[in-house]
């Protein structure tokens, strides 16, 4: 592991190398309604100080908002292109450097990998360009590994660990990618991934059902959560990214 490298991933894991990540990189691809995330001034010190280890953001944010971040680490989201407008999510571009996330303040920088559709090939060559670049200059890369693209609605165990594997030979060091369980099947995903596995909170459903999912999937060794949508949808956002924390770090 390159020296910096290590130095940045410490300020996204916690000390017992963990992490909760609160996702608020959304506006970007032209969601809406944002819930919380409409006023990024006022969410952002809300989860940062109920326990979000790091931060998923965008460009605009980090600018906007670099006196906010305090302890938590930064992951600049570097690619985008369209939105909701137009719902062609397969045509995805990366747009920033790692130079220019470093200017940024970025600990590490987050890119999609899509896996299964007709733009495979596309998505998984720019994921290596970009890994070999940061790894040039020492800044960790996380993989958001989609299989069957934005629109497919059911993926199977294998087809999510054939992503989370080729994340990790591509030169990602985190994969972030969908939890499935049951936890005993997910292991299959964990073991044959030789980076970290961070699952993603994915669309809006009850703080029971996705504390549940959360729980399965650290049995499984996940290495924590991004959770986005379950955050800055939720009624009190700062106490959901507590919820979260608490469980993630249940043993420090």
């Amino acid at each position: 592991m390159i020296q910096d490298k290590q130095i940045r991933l410490n300020h996204i894991f916690a000390g017992d190398g963990k992490t909760m990540i609160a996702a608020l990189d959304h506006g970007i691809a032209g969601m809406s309604p944002l819930g919380h995330l409409e006023q990024p001034r006022m969410l952002l010190p809300e989860v940062v100080k109920n326990g979000a280890d790091a931060v998923i953001t965008t460009p605009g944010i980090a600018r906007q908002c670099s006196d906010l971040f305090g302890r938590a680490g930064l992951i600049l989201r570097i690619d985008g292109g369209p939105s909701a407008l137009t719902g062609n999510w397969d045509e995805m571009e990366v747009l920033l450097t790692a130079e220019d996330a470093l200017r940024l303040g970025a600990d590490a920088v987050i890119m999609m990998g899509i896996t299964g559709t007709a733009k495979e090939a596309q998505s998984l060559a720019n994921l290596g360009r970009v890994a070999a670049v940061c790894n040039k200059w020492g800044l960790p890369l996380v993989a958001e590994m989609l299989p069957g693209g934005f629109s497919s609605k059911e993926v199977t165990i294998q087809q999510i660990q054939v992503s989370a594997r080729l994340a990790a030979e591509l030169g990602a060091d985190i994969v972030k990618i969908k939890y499935q369980g049951p936890a005993e099947g997910f292991k299959a995903v964990t073991c044959s991934s030789y980076i970290p596995v961070v699952i993603l909170g994915g669309s809006k459903q009850s703080p029971d059902q996705l504390i549940g999912e959360v729980k399965q999937a650290l049995e499984a060794g996940a290495r924590g959560v991004a959770v986005g949508r379950n955050i800055w949808q939720a009624d009190h956002a700062g106490e959901m990214a507590a919820l979260l924390a608490g469980v993630i770090h249940a043993d420090e």
